[in-house]
């Protein structure tokens, strides 16, 4: 699936380069172009991805200190500067917009929903957003602007597919070396799900390889989803992996998806790779069939993806998951984040209104 890739805020940015790096690295050629957005300088400067600075007349290159508010106001005042950039970027051969951020941050959590509603009236293609969630451990302000930028995002994108930190934070890991873990997680998963129908015409392949259509039919109906993964040592032949095709679709829904025990959903797609040889037919059909029953949808696709590998992968795609014990929890946290934070400051003009007298300007 060809995509026009843009990170929002540093999360975003940093994200969107190793979607890109993981791209390139394994020829996938999903990736069509790269791009990240900031109000903060030294964030962008240390990207390969081109870039673009907005806001340089509010924040002179420092940016927004979590104000998401000023984030949106941002990108709505720079939209036509954004929109320049990424005019030659977004071409014929993009079949969806992927916009990456985090949602604590003030930048990509103010900027990523104005960017997507901005996107989607101007290009006749879907606009997809990845949206990191901050971990329980990250502040108050991160939660209350993740739970404002969700709810707002569910509306202004056809699909928001959320990445919980706690999901991969694995424990006694640094501050820094979580973060790069996730990182790299995060790229290889959605990396492999982008390249879904980007086979080459002469490779050998399996029985029912997915395309793009796949993955666009569906996240159609909009709203939250979420991505799982899980790995095997795949046998010599199909034959033998039948029932292991089944237990790594099973470990990627159930124990390792970017939403914890979001296994409710209105449509789904798996995609089981390895070598065409390795992935039994039947076994991709008894997995889909399993996913069928495990979500309670009756929409669920699944097929395969030829890759040069030992291994069998598999992706599980959940589309309409709101309904998600995991994204109401979150959403209460954030309920409850707000009642914590300070009180904003009153505007101390209020306090000496007077209507004899005109304002100076």
């Amino acid at each position: 699936m060809k995509v026009a890739l843009i990170g929002v805020g540093q999360a975003g940015g940093k994200i969107a380069q190793r979607i890109a790096e993981f791209d390139h690295r394994m020829d996938f050629g999903a990736v069509q172009g790269g791009l990240a957005i900031n109000t903060a300088k030294p964030d962008l400067q240390s990207l390969d991805l081109d870039t673009v600075l907005i806001g340089q007349d509010r924040v002179k290159g420092h940016g927004v200190g979590g104000d998401n508010e000023l984030g949106a106001e941002i990108m709505e005042e720079d939209a036509e500067q954004v929109m320049d950039a990424l005019d030659d970027r977004i071409t014929a051969k993009a079949e969806a917009i992927l916009v990456v951020a985090g949602l604590g941050g003030g930048t990509g959590s103010g900027g990523a929903p104005v960017l997507a509603r901005e996107l989607r009236r101007i290009y006749d293609v879907p606009v997809y957003v990845l949206g990191i969630l901050p971990g329980r451990n990250e502040g108050s302000l991160y939660q209350v602007n993740a739970g404002r930028s969700l709810k707002t995002l569910t509306k202004v994108s056809d699909s928001l597919l959320l990445i919980d930190n706690d999901a991969w934070h694995e424990s006694g890991e640094s501050v820094s070396g979580a973060f790069e873990a996730i990182n790299d997680a995060i790229a290889r998963r959605l990396g492999l799900l982008l390249a879904a129908g980007e086979v080459d015409a002469g490779a050998d392949v399996a029985e029912s390889v997915v395309d793009s259509s796949e993955i666009i039919n569906t996240l159609r109906k909009g709203g939250i989803a979420a991505l799982g993964y899980g790995t095997a040592e795949a046998g010599e032949d199909g034959a033998e992996n039948v029932n292991a095709v089944t237990s790594v679709v099973r470990r990627a829904l159930l124990t390792n998806t970017s939403l914890p025990n979001a296994t409710t959903a209105d449509a789904a797609l798996v995609v089981v790779a390895g070598r065409p040889d390795a992935i039994p037919r039947k076994g991709v059909e008894r997995a889909r069939k399993w996913v069928e029953d495990e979500t309670g949808s009756l929409e669920v696709r699944g097929g395969d993806y030829p890759v040069d590998s030992d291994q069998l992968a598999a992706i599980v795609l959940l589309g309409g998951v709101e309904r998600s014990q995991r994204v109401q929890d979150f959403l209460e946290r954030a309920s409850e984040a707000q009642e914590e934070l300070p009180a904003r400051d009153p505007d101390p003009t209020e306090t000496f209104q007077n209507e004899e007298l005109e304002d100076l300007f």
